[in-house]
């Protein structure tokens, strides 16, 4: 279970075994000397790595968050296996039938598309459009792609409500750009996909001529989605997708839609409100859905149910799907292995219920005191940043500070379990498993209408390795799994824990002020609490940092969008900043130590850059261009610590340094 607004997916780490051995935490044999710090740290760091690393053939990237994601991947295959030892416990006798119902790849083989005839059949039967957009309802909890998603959130504007919401989607290339883009690159996906969609309808019982012509309509529908869709920059702001309306205001929006029939079938009949995200599409969606054949939508939704359903079905949809997704889309060379793909399966239906198994063998209680007293020292740090700041007046500077105060963290796991008794799970019922999991997260949100908001619940597993800012919460999260070297090593200086951990919780803290959770304020609603002139220099400082990124050009004739990852270049930024000052302010004056050769804010820098070392393949790193809030790995510390004056002396940059960078030009924000 995702929260939509999570913010700030850091997708740092490295192994465990490597950071065993050395005092400082450095990895020199990482490091390339043909490069210099002041000219590129990434590579310098890292370019070592980088020189004799290859990508494993069944990944579409690899570095240190990969190989600690590995890690964390065999402890939870260990736990999911003992699970089949302890039938007379219920909760582990769910994940031991739900993997075991994942690796049957015989039964699989065997049953071909028969487990999915019940759904192919219901969307078949939609005969005219009353019947699709009742349809379109009755989909939502079968985890397929739809155009139109609702979800339950809370009111962006009132925290201590939830609110159904509805959302833009269905598309089966990443991103409306894949459809309308002239690059040859997109181009080649677009023919991909049809041929993708071909195979499918062909193993579905199409004759060749059936399927291309249905391929063809289905594409030409969701080029038309496409092109109505909000871009990925729109949909960062959350005062364009706050657009509350009661049945009536839907029903002037988009009359040719008939609401009361989507959401009862969608089984919220009794809701009165709801936020639709994206306004004007929801009106083009409803056009379309009008002038568009039942016949097109049929199509649509059937090859949206086996491109969904596809890695759990027989082989040769299996292969299909990885044909299209993973090779073509991002260029893997391998299917991963089956129990990887089986334990991610798990993770997905019942992550918490693992996650306690994962906690109690993995996360000591010591890890979590000693989290807390880094995060209050970034605390404390922002809060002097915030008296500091020449920009900020102090109007505006006394509501930050109440933001700050009343953060609420979250370290390494939930207080309060999730329960899954009611989720039925059959050992040899694949497809039936995901489609009843599928409908219990599902029945889950919906439950939350009209419930008080928990604000306990937790938006990733402890298993999982990365960590998170919710603004409507006002909540920073770190699970258990990314509380390993090299951002948290007890065995290493505190140098280096403080530029990776330290910059970790550095970045999840500035989320909550970065350009679109600074509209929130510290209860978690929707507010204005600047002051007009703040807001302008606010605006100001952010417009040079897009600028900043988007001369970055990390594949040929493609550059780093730098509104799409302001938020991340911000919290990036700033989070390195307060993580330096919190490291200075733990030293209480102690003088300076030299290992490894380095003095303690060389060690600082290093360990922040260590931490980002990572290799993608070129069809990733489109993709991720396109979707992706992040800035690419390598231009990560770069375009921090260029702006960073502590950086500049630590290593004597100087003008000519391709790192250099004039200190009044240094952007300074939180």
């Amino acid at each position: 279970m995702q929260l939509t607004r999570l913010a700030g997916a850091i997708a740092l780490a490295l192994p465990l075994c490597v950071f065993a051995a050395p005092k400082s935490g450095i990895v020199r044999d990482n490091f390339d000397p043909s490069v210099r710090i002041q000219d590129d740290l990434y590579a310098a760091i890292n370019g070592g790595w980088e020189k004799r690393t290859e990508i494993p053939a069944d990944r579409i990237s690899w570095g240190a968050f990969h190989e600690l994601r590995d890690l964390s991947e065999q402890r939870v295959r260990e736990i999911v296996e003992q699970a089949a030892s302890d039938r007379d416990d219920p909760a582990a006798r769910q994940i031991a039938d739900f993997y075991a119902s994942f690796m049957d790849e015989a039964r699989a083989d065997q049953l071909g598309v028969a487990p999915l005839k019940p759904l192919l059949d219901q969307i078949a039967a939609a005969h005219d459009r009353a019947a699709v957009v009742r349809l379109l309802g009755q989909l939502q909890p079968a985890a397929i792609g739809l155009p139109l998603r609702v979800r339950v959130d809370q009111d962006s504007k009132d925290s201590s409500r939830y609110l159904l919401e509805l959302r833009q989607g269905g598309l089966g290339l990443p991103d409306r750009d894949y459809y309308t883009e002239k690059d040859a690159r997109f181009v080649a996906a677009r023919a991909a996909y049809r041929n993708y969609l071909v195979t499918l309808f062909t193993l579905d019982g199409d004759t060749a001529a059936q399927a291309a012509k249905r391929a063809d309509t289905v594409f030409a529908l969701e080029a038309k989605i496409a092109k109505v869709q909000w871009s990925k920059v729109d949909n960062r702001d959350p005062e364009k997708t706050y657009n509350k309306l009661d049945r009536a205001g839907l029903k002037r929006l988009t009359a040719k839609f008939d609401w009361d029939a989507f959401l009862a079938a969608a089984g919220a009949a009794k809701v009165a409100e709801a936020n639709l995200a994206q306004p004007s599409y929801a009106r083009a969606l409803a056009t379309l859905l009008a002038s568009e054949k039942p016949a097109a939508w049929r199509d649509y939704l059937r090859a949206r149910a086996l491109d969904g359903y596809a890695p759990f079905l027989s082989k040769p949809f299996v292969d299909a799907s990885f044909v299209f997704h993973d090779q073509t889309l991002t260029g893997a060379k391998e299917l991963r292995p089956r129990w990887k793909r089986g334990v991610a399966l798990v993770e997905g239906g019942l992550g918490e219920s693992v996650g306690k198994r994962y906690v109690a063998k993995y996360f000591p209680p010591a890890a979590k005191q000693k989290m807390e007293t880094l995060v209050g020292n970034l605390l404390k740090a922002y809060a002097q940043s915030i008296d500091k700041l020449a920009w900020m007046s102090p109007a505006t500077r006394e509501q930050a500070h109440a933001k700050l105060a009343n953060y609420m963290v979250k370290i390494g796991y939930p207080e309060q379990w999730r329960d899954y008794d009611a989720l039925t799970v059959q050992a040899g019922d694949l497809v039936g498993n995901v489609q009843r999991s599928a409908r219990f997260d599902y029945d889950y949100e919906l439950a939350r209408l009209g419930r008080p908001v928990d604000r306990a619940e937790w938006g990733m597993t402890p298993q999982t390795v990365n960590a998170y800012y919710n603004p409507s919460l006002n909540e920073i999260v770190f699970p258990a799994a990314i509380l390993q070297p090299p951002f948290f090593d007890a065995e290493a200086d505190d140098a280096v824990n403080y530029g990776g951990i330290g910059a970790v919780i550095g970045h999840e803290i500035s989320h909550g002020f970065d350009d679109q959770g600074s509209k929130f304020d510290g209860r978690g609603n929707l507010r204005n609490w600047w002051q007009e002139q703040d807001r302008q220099a606010f605006g100001g400082l952010t417009a040079r940092l897009v600028a900043q990124y988007g001369r970055y050009e990390p594949l040929p004739g493609r550059f780093v969008n730098g509104k799409l990852t302001l938020g991340e270049n911000i919290a990036d930024l700033s989070g390195l900043q307060i993580a330096y000052k919190a490291y200075r302010l733990s030293l209480e004056g102690k003088p300076a130590q030299t290992i490894d050769g380095f003095d303690d804010d060389q060690r600082f820098f290093i360990g922040f850059a260590q931490v980002w070392r990572s290799k993608t393949r070129d069809e990733r790193a489109l993709q991720l261009l396109t979707i992706d809030p992040h800035s690419p790995s390598h231009f990560r510390p770069i375009g921090a610590a260029v702006n960073s004056d502590a950086f500049a002396a630590a290593f004597g940059v100087k003008q000519g340094d391709r790192m250099y960078k004039p200190e009044s030009e240094r952007i300074r924000i939180w």
